[in-house]
């Protein structure tokens, strides 16, 4: 088990060995849920979009946007 601890502002690191198992750098967004009274952190890269795209039927479209979001965010 790892742990963190929060700043005043909200802020947790999160631990150095989570961040490689899940490749989570620099500028990655993630997503706060909430399941059966617990906090989940889930990274919203290409393998999130592409697991849920059959869910919510957007043949790709979200996935889509979601890389040239990626692709506009690095060209700044």
């Amino acid at each position: 088990m790892e742990t963190s601890v929060m700043t005043v502002k909200g802020q947790i690191v999160v631990p150095s060995r989570l961040r490689r198992k899940f490749n989570l750098k620099k500028g990655v967004k993630v997503a706060f849920i909430e399941k059966d009274g617990k906090l989940i952190i889930q990274p919203l890269d290409r393998e999130f979009f592409e697991n849920i795209a059959g869910c919510v039927k957007t043949q790709g479209k979200a996935l889509k946007s979601l890389m040239e979001d990626k692709k506009q965010e690095r060209e700044l």
